[in-house]
């Protein structure tokens, strides 16, 4: 069985284009040393039957029965098929000059193999990324992409264990460190022996290009300093947004804040997240217009979003470049203990920005959201942070994917709310049950809402009332995050604060 998955492997390089015929006996060899085999025998019969996941569980059960895979856990499984398809993979340089040679055809050319590749090498576990909940939920705000992360793996109590025994290492000094290419990795450190990167030029600096392991939408790319140094919301921060736009004008591309509760990713590593994909936020409209002197070829205003969106549009990237700084400027330093906005406290900053940049026809547009981290003793998490009444569904940061309308949330609700259904439909007593009982208040709320339009929550419909209602959750997590409010009070106080910086409402 085991020569069957190696030739299934080797097979799949085939198919898949990583190899051609000439490199079948030197991927096999690869895959002969890595397993700790010094033999192989052409299998007879039928090829394996069977995908990518099949081989090389086939492959790593036979390497822990020889010992070669000491410890049978998902951690370290992830070490080791990681290398094996490593045999399959081409040199850095080969992908490079392959990228950028399609690239003179058309930049999705170029993103189009890139993509495909870093799916086939199982760099991108596709039969991980199936597994994940999505569904959307149409809301006053447009509608709503809902997905429950299950692609990316637990570590198991013993590689727990292991990675706070191990010695703490300063290389790579992150997961988005350019030294990550190759890399074995380790209990605490994922392998990526079959990661390759693209090299960009950015703002004139060295930048790499990537996907995402755990795509969240299409496409979806992160593209990160050469250096590792902290993240920084600036001017030079929208160039160099703008600067990868113009070199992949079908994507878009944004930064999580600067600050922490607000930032919501990786702050020690300078890095945009991008890709293939048309947010709600992107498609929802400005509801107020405004000018601002000097900039009347730029095209402004408050977009009716849940969070406090600017957005700036113009044929010219400059000029956008140029007022997103104005803005930025302004916000930094701003206060309106009127609408409990503090750009400081006690010395510490509060006021930053969530950029999105993208290309739609002829036009340049930039997103700029409002962000603001102050605590209180009421909402020690965040003001600007979802409530605790909204915390059984979404507790964690707001990022950039969420801003922009897609909610990405805890594995543990799949089975919450499959137990959660069952308990709905035989009418039981949620708040019995030590799991449960935190969503109680939900359910009591939303329930009548269905019995006073006449309909039955039944084993047939429950999953998908659930799911709907889960979205709506996730528009009131936006609300909560948004610095103004999509009330007549919040639209005067955001007003207030553009009036303040130069913009006059058109």
């Amino acid at each position: 069985m085991v020569y069957k998955a190696i030739k299934g492997l080797v097979q799949y390089g085939l198919n898949t284009g990583l190899i051609t015929e000439v490199d079948a006996i030197y991927a096999r060899n690869q895959i002969l040393d890595v397993m700790g085999m010094d033999e192989y025998q052409e299998p007879e019969g039928e090829g394996f039957e069977g995908g990518l996941e099949e081989i090389l569980k086939v492959l790593m059960d036979h390497a822990h029965e020889t010992g070669v895979l000491k410890d049978d856990s998902v951690v370290y499984r992830d070490l080791f098929d990681t290398k094996l398809m490593n045999c399959l993979m081409p040199r850095p340089s080969e992908v490079e000059r392959e990228f950028w040679e399609l690239y003179k055809v058309s930049p999705e050319k170029a993103t189009d193999w890139y993509y495909k590749l870093s799916q086939d090498s199982d760099y991108i576990r596709r039969y991980r990324i199936v597994k994940d909940m999505k569904w959307t939920t149409d809301t006053r705000y447009g509608t709503l992409d809902i997905t429950v992360n299950l692609s990316k793996p637990e570590k198991d109590p013993k590689a727990i264990a292991a990675a706070k025994l191990a010695k703490q290492s300063g290389y790579p000094k992150c997961q988005l460190c350019m030294e990550n290419v190759g890399y074995a990795g380790r209990a605490n450190h994922p392998a990526r022996n079959n990661h390759r990167i693209i090299p960009v030029t950015i703002n004139d600096s060295q930048w790499g290009f990537q996907y995402s392991p755990y795509v969240y939408y299409n496409e979806h790319c992160i593209v990160f300093n050469g250096q590792h140094i902290p993240m920084k919301i600036d001017k030079a921060a929208f160039r160099k947004l703008f600067d990868f736009i113009k070199q992949f004008p079908h994507y878009f591309l944004g930064s999580n804040a600067d600050l922490p509760i607000v930032g919501g990713s990786i702050l020690s590593h300078d890095h945009f997240q991008g890709g293939h994909y048309t947010f709600a936020m992107a498609k929802a409209a400005m509801e107020k217009h405004f000018t601002y002197k000097g900039f009347e070829d730029v095209e402004a205003g408050i977009v009716f979003w849940p969070m406090s969106v600017l957005r700036l549009r113009a044929e010219d990237a400059g000029r956008l470049i140029e007022l997103g700084d104005v803005v930025l400027n302004a916000w930094r330093g701003y206060t309106d203990e009127a609408a409990f906005v503090f750009a400081e406290t006690e010395g510490e900053p509060h006021n930053t920005i969530t950029p999105i940049a993208r290309k739609v026809g002829d036009m340049y547009e930039l997103d700029l959201v409002l962000r603001n981290n102050i605590t209180t003793e009421e909402f020690p998490l965040g003001v600007y942070h979802p409530h605790q009444e909204l915390h059984h569904i979404k507790k964690e940061n707001i990022g950039l994917i969420e801003v922009m309308g897609l909610a990405v949330l805890p594995s543990r609700l799949k089975t919450e709310l499959a137990e959660l259904g069952t308990y709905i439909i035989e009418g039981r007593d949620i708040r019995s049950n030590e799991t449960l009982e935190k969503h109680a208040d939900w359910v009591d709320g939303f329930l009548p809402k269905y019995k006073e339009k006449g309909i039955a929550v039944t084993a047939e419909n429950v999953e998908s009332i659930l799911q709907e209602e889960v979205g709506y959750v996730f528009a009131r997590v936006l609300e909560d995050a948004g610095v103004y409010k999509c009330d007549e009070a919040g639209r005067e106080a955001f007003g207030r604060f553009l009036r303040s910086v130069g913009f006059s409402e058109c």
